[in-house]
């Protein structure tokens, strides 16, 4: 008898142990989001339709050589309380092995655009996976070239070719903004392409985004590249570059970067080579969390300081990480991030 009361008092401090919630996804602000933290309505399906269904979340991670890739999609806090599907999509596949072998993730976005409707959610999420799908097997049937062109750091040929690649894929997207977004031009010569970062397109709501790196471990650089609204942000040594418009993004004393002019709209297309360098941080987004880190500096500070060690997260630390919560900012979330060691 005298030795059960240890190990009643055992289970009941294990049981207790695990009744203790989880801690909240975190915020950034005086106030917290209107919306909860937490899913709240699923939406709603069709019997006969049951195959466009996407979930909540979707989570994807790699590592090879001394390249770690983190990846996630989530529904916005707004899509979760009003029962609407993630309209954001995330794709993630590599295509061959060793040095010519390439791994990529393709984020799909749609943003809203003042005075224009917004098409069914559910044709949003159609089309932004099928552009995703689309960009993936065009740069899967050129990965010969492509990963050659990397390889070299080719920016001019990789440029032309993935703008055409790009601007191809996007068709669904346009597909369904209707007559306002135009297709895109392209240019013969890449060279003449005004700087990353001007040219406003504000009739482009769609989004369309790729983050590409080679399995080459003698290769030097990531390319990413896109159309529409996104961004492309470098964390070097603290601090968050705006690779995209390759400025810094936030003031190391707080102050903002260029505060007597504003920020560009972004061009049609984008795209940037960027060295692989050991100890960097290559984050490519949809304007659901682009937003925010670049007009939240608190959202950019926590990301920083969670990324600041000297080891990548895990996947699930990621997901909960991206999804830090700032008043304001509701939208679906897509992110794809490299660290380099």
């Amino acid at each position: 008898m005298p030795d059960a009361a240890p190990s009643l008092v055992g289970r009941s401090s294990a049981r207790a142990a695990f009744a203790e919630p989880d801690p909240p996804v975190p915020h950034v602000g005086e106030r917290p989001p209107t919306y909860g933290p937490e899913p709240t309505a699923v939406p709603p399906a069709d019997p006969q339709e049951l195959g466009p269904i996407v979930p909540d979340t979707a989570l994807e991670g790699a590592q090879y050589g001394a390249s770690t890739l983190r990846a996630v999609s989530v529904r916005g806090d707004s899509a979760r309380y009003r029962g609407e599907p993630r309209r954001d999509s995330l794709l993630v596949t590599r295509f061959g092995d060793g040095p010519d072998g390439l791994l990529l993730a393709a984020l799909g976005g749609f943003g809203r655009v003042d005075g224009h409707p917004a098409p069914p959610a559910r044709e949003i999420t159609a089309a932004t996976a099928e552009a995703c799908r689309h960009l993936a097997a065009a740069i899967g049937r050129s990965r010969a070239e492509l990963a050659a062109d990397l390889r070299d750091g080719a920016r001019d040929r990789l440029r032309y070719g993935l703008q055409r690649l790009a601007t191809s894929a996007s068709a669904p997207l346009r597909a369904v903004a209707g007559p306002a977004a135009a297709p895109l031009p392209e240019r013969e010569d890449p060279a003449a392409s005004a700087p990353d970062g001007e040219a406003p397109d504000p009739a482009q709501p769609g989004s369309l985004h790729c983050l590409l790196i080679s399995l080459d471990p003698e290769a030097s650089y990531r390319a990413a590249f896109g159309i529409g609204p996104g961004g492309l942000y470098l964390l070097r040594s603290g601090h968050w570059i705006d690779a995209y418009a390759a400025r810094l993004l936030h003031h190391p004393d707080g102050r903002p970067s260029v505060p007597e002019a504003p920020v560009p709209d972004p061009r049609p297309f984008r795209f940037r080579l960027v060295p692989a360098t050991p100890g960097d941080i290559l984050l490519l987004c949809t304007p659901g969390l682009a937003g925010p880190i670049a007009e939240e500096p608190a959202v950019a500070h926590f990301l920083a300081s969670h990324w600041a060690h000297p080891h990548p997260p895990g996947t699930v630390d990621f997901l909960r990480q991206v999804q830090v919560r700032a008043k304001g900012y509701a939208d679906d979330r897509t992110a794809a991030a490299v660290w380099t060691e």
